[in-house]
């Protein structure tokens, strides 16, 4: 009997060797089959990257952390339709304009969409994005001396401490060259950082034709220009992305209570047709002797939400209100009553 148990247990012995030593093979070869498998990867792709010597990318250097510090946030949205000429008549003062359908995907009206002219205080646009996407830990912006500029401004004084909001409202409702200013100067970097991050969120939008000198648009600080084409996809990112920013542009008027460390401010924005045009939802004015009267408006009316764009204008809530009426028009919707 005894003989009989060690010939099972040697069996048995015997049987757990060879699996134990063909498991170990097998995992010599999984760990080889790998690594020549991450070897032919390696040779293969990493002659892509490589030039000179030094690591490249793929991508274009505009979407590349190494190259652009904006790229966190990328969103190359582009409209579904080309512009043309087909348009009917639209009499408008101005230089250029563009309407667009969000909710269709349809260009209603183009003139001059691609041409470069200046932009004025709609620059502001990226400088609330900008602002949103980089906000201060604390939510505590002082208001330097230098930033009180002249001007529009929605009227700070130096030392104050204001929240991001706060000074949003300042910013697009009044027009705030000063919170423009303040905004910039309490950017990680100062600023000129913040300028540069401005004109590198351009580019990770895929846009090519806007450059921004300064955070307020004013004339001075060397060249600004844009177009309608790149203020419909900057302005679009702005709304989806933020819903703060869609709260302060559809704001007709609102009261900042004093506090300890500011004091009240009451601000209005007279200049869009929040309150005179149903459905509009406000947006940016602007204006320079330079870039003329420019506005853009987003109008959300009848299931359809608009973006519709003036620059060089000598008539801005004329042609504004003419071009949300033709662009209703367009979609088969009679516009509404308004002033």
């Amino acid at each position: 009997m005894y003989g009989y148990f060690s010939s099972v247990k040697f069996w048995v012995s015997s049987c757990y060797n060879f699996f134990m030593l063909r498991s170990f093979i097998m995992y010599i070869f999984t760990i080889l089959f790998a690594g020549i498998l991450c070897f032919i990867s390696v040779w293969l792709i990493l002659p892509t990257f490589i030039y000179n010597g030094q690591i490249t990318s793929p991508l274009p250097n505009f979407l590349t952390a190494f190259a652009n510090d904006q790229v966190t946030t990328i969103d190359l949205w582009s409209p579904l339709t080309k512009f043309n000429s087909s348009y009917a008549p639209l009499s408008l003062t101005a230089i250029a304009a563009l309407s667009y359908d969000l909710t269709t995907g349809q260009t209603l009206y183009a003139r001059n969409a691609t041409k470069e002219v200046p932009m004025a205080s709609l620059t502001k646009i990226m400088t609330a994005i900008i602002s949103l996407e980089h906000p201060r830990f604390g939510d505590q912006y002082t208001v330097p001396k230098n930033a009180l500029v002249g001007e529009d401004s929605m009227g700070l004084d130096k030392g104050e401490m204001l929240s991001l909001q706060e000074l949003l409202y300042g910013l697009v409702l009044h027009s705030g060259n000063d919170a423009a200013e303040t905004l910039a100067a309490n950017f990680s970097g100062g600023r000129n950082a913040f300028i540069a991050a401005m004109n590198a969120k351009v580019a990770t939008l895929g846009l090519s034709h806007t450059h921004y000198p300064n955070p307020t648009g004013l004339e001075g600080d060397g060249d600004q220009h844009t177009t309608a084409y790149d203020l419909l996809i900057i302005t679009r990112y702005a709304l989806t992305n933020f819903p703060l920013f869609d709260q302060v542009v559809g704001t007709f008027n609102i009261t900042l209570p004093s506090s300890s460390i500011h004091k009240e401010y009451n601000l209005v924005n007279e200049t869009n047709l929040v309150s005179s045009y149903p459905g509009v939802k406000g947006v940016k004015d602007g204006y320079t002797p330079e870039a003329g009267l420019c506005l853009v408006t987003y109008l959300d009316y009848n299931g359809h939400k608009i973006i519709a764009i003036i620059l060089g204008s000598t008539d801005r809530r004329g042609d504004m209100k003419n071009l949300l009426d033709f662009s209703l028009q367009q979609e088969h919707i009679h516009p509404p009553q308004h002033e």
